[in-house]
């Protein structure tokens, strides 16, 4: 049974899947759109969406619980510099995904996650 188990294991193993997770969610507030498979951009959609909500309280503690996600200072302080108060009133869903075309190779669905912008409201 899978009951309360959240997430997908990616087939990694623990430590793989949280550092695999780290980065891209690092990658996808530094450029605020990154390009991965359907899975993977699910499994990271969780994590940088409690990081802007992190970034939203801008509290040392709220700081200190980012920066164990994030290892680069500059994307910390973007996150609590620029993209917190571009959410400020938005209560959620700060990013997107679109669907690709498969991958060539083994045919894995591709998918586009990017941070919202939040002056739209057809979201």
């Amino acid at each position: 049974m899978r009951h309360r188990k959240k997430g997908a294991k990616l087939s990694r193993d623990t430590a793989h899947r949280k550092a695999m997770l780290r980065n891209l969610a690092t990658d996808l507030l530094k450029h605020e759109r990154v390009t991965t498979t359907l899975a993977k951009a699910k499994a990271v959609r969780r994590v940088a969406e409690r990081l802007v909500t992190l970034g939203k309280r801008d509290t040392l503690h709220a700081r200190r619980h980012a920066a164990r996600m994030i290892r680069e200072e500059d994307v910390l302080s973007k996150v609590f510099n620029e993209l917190a108060p571009r959410y400020a009133e938005r209560p959620g869903g700060y990013t997107r995904i679109m669907r690709l075309d498969t991958r060539r190779g083994d045919r894995a669905q591709m998918a586009i996650i990017e941070l919202v912008e939040a002056g739209s409201s057809s979201d």
